[in-house]
């Protein structure tokens, strides 16, 4: 009689078929979590990648028509009207004749609403683009951590309260460009109150070389 051929089965071999069908499965249903995603790990030297956004205006920001033309400082931050948020901008709002003179553009970048940005941009006097990354997919795309939105609540031009609210809420990260779309500073441990002095202390430096 013939017997049939049989196929053994080690207890390490079953977990990782088992594991390897539970992430199609997941991935079949959309469920798999932002923990399982393949991140980004940009680096110094590394090329930016291209992207585009809306800024505090409503209107259509293409990486494409600034990075590569100039040093461009593209700066990730939590949110809008927080207080180390709002220090950071407005360091980078004084600081911003003498980098504008160097030929540097200066981008926030935060999960915050373009009406959110529009407001926060009126209220300190901001000087410089903001562009709204509502879904955390830039952020994701330069590699900087996104975690569950928040909220915060404004006085408005009557007075009354108004409540702002947020779906992610980004890492503080600043990345400097340079003329080329290359990294050439990344910064994952910043200090909202000496951002924008170090940015501006790099790129003297880059420019005497």
């Amino acid at each position: 009689m013939h017997n049939p051929q049989t196929t053994s089965m080690t207890p390490a071999t079953g977990a990782t078929r088992i594991s390897g069908l539970l992430v199609l499965f997941a991935l079949a249903t959309g469920r798999l979590g932002a923990a399982d995603e393949r991140k980004v790990d940009l680096q110094v030297g590394d090329r930016a990648p291209a992207f585009e956004a809306v800024d505090d205006q409503g209107k259509p920001w293409k990486s494409a028509d600034h990075i590569g033309k100039k040093y461009v400082v593209l700066y990730f931050y939590p949110g809008d009207f927080t207080p180390g948020c709002t220090r950071q901008a407005q360091e980078f709002r004084d600081g911003m004749v003498k980098l504008a003179d160097k030929g540097v553009e200066v981008v926030g970048v935060s999960g915050d609403s373009a009406n959110t940005h529009y407001l926060f941009k009126k209220a300190q006097k901001l000087n410089f683009t903001l562009l709204t990354d509502e879904n955390g997919d830039l952020a994701r795309q330069f590699g900087v951590p996104v975690g569950k939105g928040g909220s915060v609540r404004i006085k408005g031009d009557d007075g009354q309260p108004i409540l702002l609210k947020r779906n992610v809420t980004l890492s503080r990260w600043t990345f400097v460009l340079d003329k080329d779309g290359k990294i050439v500073s990344r910064n994952t441990n910043v200090t909202p109150a000496q951002d924008a002095k170090k940015v501006t202390e790099l790129i003297e430096k880059l420019a005497k070389k």
